[in-house]
């Protein structure tokens, strides 16, 4: 019996190859221990040998950035951490979040799914293509990207301890860029039996109706075990045919004892049109005529729903009494140092309420002639996320005089938890916080307010991590994350005083990654 030679082997210093655990036409797939990050979990896919040319070098590079960012804005697609050129053999690796679940083609092999458990997966999915559609930034453009394989066996169906059900879109391997230029290759690429008849044409002027037909076929296939079309013979003829000339199956004809609803029926007709101006154009239209059924018919909760469930439920810490003006700034000038909060050198937020209004701030002490020092200074705002192992978010701010340097003010939020979950969704909906200075010598009255702006594009970011986090129950990995920003942080240490260096006007005033 032969050993796999990349068994035990150490990938980049860092990533301990454990076993193979897939293998198809683009690569192989290995279980590894990644070795920085205490022997977490990970799976490296790396580039066929078969493929070692340029163009699917290219492939490969472009299905890591791409998966890299869309994992980044959703949960519903696999995350890639990593990616890098193996020393050995000049093959190029990428390494992405291990997941144990099964494949939807596994699920609904042995049965087909009840119509509860159906909607809920089938909006996960819609999910995920719904980001993809909307686009990753290339270049300073959005590039709306078409996934071009879905099908059973791209989806993975996982239990996850805080959200129950948790499905996730994999195998971007021949996604296309839609605003992406160079050489095209006019050629099909996909699976026969879920391709729309313009992929099957070979056309590189996909758009995301493409997808959806695909998601139509998977639709029927999902509550029904069987395809919607059958060729007559299983090579590319037959199926080019069958996508083009050959009538769906109805549900009646198939399976004439299911019950489901008649608007989801027609709904999953109109994804099987031939003709993509004839399908629904965007997957929102898909996502909001299944809304009302999972309302009725559903069994389970979305994730929005889950996280607003909670926050309802968990009242806001740390708030030991509303204020009683209606002014921010005064609230902030009357705020006092909370009980429960050492008298040390410490950076945390805070929720503060007013009788007219609720607003994220940041409370630091500092030494009195330190506070003073920092009243004239650049203020700089940037927030770094990290999903795995624990999803966290560090809010970094930063106050720079070129007489009295830099001074940082780190500070983490939990996205298990709700007081983390709603500061982060403030912060995104507001746009800038206050900073409330204590001084360590005399905590009671707050001696000093800065207000600090936050850029557009750092307050689309914030929106979307509050919309992916995931749950509410941490389990004891939050110390790796924050270790793995801090780290980070100290990385971008340096770009950021110099920019904050450059920028510095000898005034009061607000830089913002």
């Amino acid at each position: 019996m032969s050993t796999d030679p990349n068994t035990g082997r150490l990938l980049a210093n860092r990533y301990q190859l454990q076993e193979l655990v897939g293998k198809g036409a683009m690569g192989r797939v290995y279980l590894a221990k990644d070795r920085l990050l205490g022997g977490v979990t990970v799976a490296v896919k790396f580039l066929s040998q078969a493929l070692l040319n340029s163009k699917m070098r290219d492939r490969f590079e472009q299905e890591a950035t791409i998966c890299a960012l869309l994992g980044e804005k959703s949960i519903h697609i696999v995350q890639v951490r990593d990616y890098g050129v193996d020393d050995n053999g000049d093959i190029p690796y990428y390494v992405m979040e291990f997941l144990q679940g099964e494949s939807l083609s596994e699920v609904i092999r042995p049965q087909t799914m009840p119509l509860s458990r159906f909607l809920g997966v089938t909006r996960q999915i819609c999910l995920g293509l719904q980001c993809a559609h909307k686009g990753i930034p290339i270049d300073g453009d959005l590039s709306p990207v078409i996934h071009r394989d879905i099908k059973p066996s791209n989806i993975l169906v996982m239990q996850d301890p805080s959200l129950g059900e948790l499905v996730k879109i994999l195998d971007f391997g021949i996604a296309k860029l839609m605003q992406s230029e160079g050489e095209q290759t006019h050629s099909f690429m996909g699976t026969l039996s879920y391709c729309s008849p313009e992929q099957m044409e070979g056309r590189e002027e996909l758009n995301n109706c493409a997808d959806i037909y695909s998601l139509g076929i998977m639709m029927f296939e999902m509550l029904t075990g069987t395809m919607p079309i059958m060729p007559e013979s299983h090579t590319f003829g037959g199926w080019y045919k069958a996508h083009h000339e050959q009538r769906p199956r109805t549900f009646d004809s198939v399976s004439p004892h299911l019950r489901i609803p008649k608007v989801l029926d027609s709904l999953i007709m109109s994804c099987l049109e031939k003709q993509a101006e004839n399908r629904p154009q965007s997957v929102e239209e898909i996502i909001t005529a299944l809304r009302p059924l999972e309302e009725r018919f559903g069994g389970g909760k979305s994730v929005a729903a889950k996280i607003n469930t909670v926050l309802s439920k968990v009242p806001i810490t740390n708030v030991p009494r509303q204020l009683p003006s209606n002014d921010l700034d005064e609230a902030c000038r009357l705020a006092t140092w909370p009980k429960d909060k050492p008298k040390a050198k410490i950076v945390f937020p805070h929720i503060l309420k007013t009788k007219h209004e609720t607003a994220p701030t940041l409370w630091v002490m500092l030494d009195r002639p330190d506070i003073k020092n920092r009243q004239s200074s650049t203020r700089y705002n940037q927030f770094l996320f990290l999903p795995l192992p624990h999803p966290m978010v560090l809010w970094i701010t930063a106050l720079y005089n070129p007489l009295y340097g830099v001074r940082w003010l780190p500070c983490y939020l939990d996205l298990k938890t709700a007081i983390g979950i709603q500061t982060t969704a403030m912060l995104g909906e507001r746009g800038n916080y206050r900073i409330l200075f204590f001084a360590i010598e005399d905590t009671l009255p707050c001696v000093n307010v800065m207000k600090s702006t936050i850029k557009p594009a750092q307050c689309q970011l914030l929106k979307d991590w509050t919309r992916n986090s995931e749950g509410f129950h941490a389990p004891p990995q939050s110390q790796k994350s924050k270790k793995i920003l801090m780290h980070e942080l100290e990385k971008l240490k340096p770009k950021i005083l110099k920019k904050l260096e450059a920028g510095n006007t000898q005034t009061a005033g607000d830089i913002s990654g």
